[in-house]
Order: C-alpha cells, then structure tokens, then sequence
C-alpha cells in the first residue's frame, strides 16, 4: 500500500462489458449516483456539475455534513484508463489521484479502482491509526460492485 513518498489503495473487479461501456460509466459523474458508494452516504448532499458535460474537464463538487465537500475533475481518458483529479476540502483536505485502470479479461474487463497521493507527514500518521486501506478499499469493493451491475445491465439492454 505505501511506499516513501505514494500511498496507493486499490481494489479490481470482473465485469461482463466492453471497457468502453464501462468508462461511460466512469467519465460521466452525472452517473455516479447509480454505482458510487459515498452518494448514498449523505442524503442532504448538495451536488454540482461543471465544465464538459462528461470526459475530460468534467467538474463534479460535493458538499454535505456526513460528506464533507471536495471535487473532482476528469483529467484524462483513454480506453485503458480514467484518471480523475480528486481534492477534499473537508473534513481534511487534501489532493489525490484517482484511476480507473481498464484491462481486457476473457469475454469481459478487468476494472481497477485506485487512489494515488503524497505520503505526507500528516497521512504518515493518519495512516498509523487507521488503515486506510480497509476503509477505503471497503468502499472501492462497493462502488466497484454496483458499478458491475450498472454496466452489465448497460451490456444486456443495448
């Protein structure tokens, strides 16, 4: 999970649906209500889109009590990757990496959810107390399995 200066929490999963289907999923945040696992965290959660419509320079922000507030932003697209900027502003903030590494897999895709940033003092200890990896990568796992069933329905329908 951490080496000097990275921490990377991740998590993959099976799906049965062409890569391109799935990042569909991923690159458009107006459809992250569906299959991300902090949408149901808050239900007061205020929402709001910026920038393109999906894709590169989609702006998602967020902010809520259960929630905290932050933002995210599509950096990049490719058919073997999503790489979305993600900075929380609160409770702590802080500026991370997000990818969504896509890799064929038999009749299917090999999703890879990850989070990438600096190892900071402060995460240094954070991450000492709370495994980090467990808590996030719990989350990833959900997000990742709804994502499954989004995308294969999407598969099934079309």
């Amino acid at each position: 999970m951490t080496t000097s200066d990275i921490f990377r929490i991740e998590r993959s999963i099976h799906i049965d649906a062409a890569p391109a289907d799935i990042t569909r999923l991923i690159e458009d945040f107006h459809r992250w209500t569906a299959w991300s696992p902090w949408e149901r965290l808050d239900p007061a959660m205020q929402r709001s889109y910026d920038g393109a419509e999906r894709g590169v320079g989609a702006v998602y922000a967020w902010t809520g009590k259960k929630a905290g507030a932050g933002r995210m932003e599509v950096k990049d697209v490719r058919p073997e990757r999503v790489t979305i900027q993600l900075d929380f502003i609160r409770p702590m903030k802080a500026s991370n990496t997000a990818l969504f590494e896509l890799a064929p897999d038999g009749e299917g895709t090999r999703v890879t959810w990850a989070m990438e940033g600096k190892e900071t003092l402060l995460t240094k200890l954070m991450h000492a107390v709370i495994n980090m990896d467990k808590l996030v990568g719990k989350d990833f796992e959900n997000g990742l399995a709804e994502l499954k069933v989004q995308a294969e329905r999407a598969a099934v329908t079309a």
